[in-house]
């Protein structure tokens, strides 16, 4: 909801989330499959770079400078 509301807004944050609920509901009854949570860090896990300039971008909103270089 967060992620969501932060780049669209409110209502379509909520609209969002409950059409997530919904695919993830029909595909549980579909399949007969428990459900499984994928994590709070799935999505960071999935994208990496979005997140990493995400980051960047919030520091040098408080004033700092960045540097990105990968990990050595």
């Amino acid at each position: 909801f967060l992620r969501v509301r932060a780049r669209q807004g409110k209502k379509k944050a909520i609209g969002a989330v409950a059409a997530a609920i919904l695919t993830a509901v029909h595909g549980i009854l579909r399949d007969h499959e428990p459900y499984r949570d994928l994590g709070a860090e799935h999505f960071n896990r999935n994208d990496r770079q979005r997140t990493a300039s995400r980051l960047a971008r919030r520091i040098r909103s408080l004033g700092y400078e960045v540097e990105m270089r990968p990990a050595a």
